[in-house]
């Protein structure tokens, strides 16, 4: 006979925490060479899906577009998990992006230069859970950095933290 328990807040927090090492796990790993590279001549994505995990939309130009591993993010794709949904997003300037389950992020700007590694991001972030591991914007230009939520401004001091917001 199957038991069903009732899950915790600390156990989901906890679920997730792993998960975000398990995504971050990968998608550091590659961030270096992102960063190196930059994306190819001629191609504007401005970052690149990682790891997938359930169910994962972009909404660019008005569509919602299911995403796999590889993808492209594009700058002003909205970014949509879905319940226990998850995905990793690698920036050009290596920034790591790990979004958990109902989260919706908004890739407002992103302008990155390879050559002079200047570049500014601003990320609008609706609802749901987020976590960044800054790349070389935050790294040389902290102040270029910010995310908004519904109900604040953050401002990247630091090289690794989360965000959560309530709908």
């Amino acid at each position: 006979m199957m038991h069903i328990r009732h899950v915790s807040a600390v156990s989901v927090r906890l679920l997730w925490g792993v998960l975000c090492a398990l995504l971050l796990g990968v998608g550091a790993a590659m961030a270096q060479a992102a960063s190196d590279t930059g994306a190819p001549q001629g191609d504007n994505r401005q970052g690149t899906f990682k790891t997938v995990q359930g169910e994962v939309v972009v909404e660019r130009g008005g569509k919602r577009v299911p995403v796999s591993s590889g993808a492209p993010l594009m700058a002003l794709d909205r970014i949509v998990t879905g319940p226990r949904s998850a995905a990793s997003v690698i920036l050009r300037d290596g920034t790591v992006l790990a979004l958990g389950p109902d989260s919706s992020v908004n890739l407002a700007e992103f302008r990155f230069d390879p050559t002079t590694q200047e570049g500014n991001i601003l990320i609008s972030m609706a609802k749901g859970s987020l976590r960044m591991v800054s790349g070389l914007i935050a790294k040389l230009k902290p102040e270029q950095v910010k995310i908004t939520t519904p109900t604040s401004v953050i401002g990247v001091r630091g090289t690794d933290f989360i965000v959560e917001t309530h709908s």
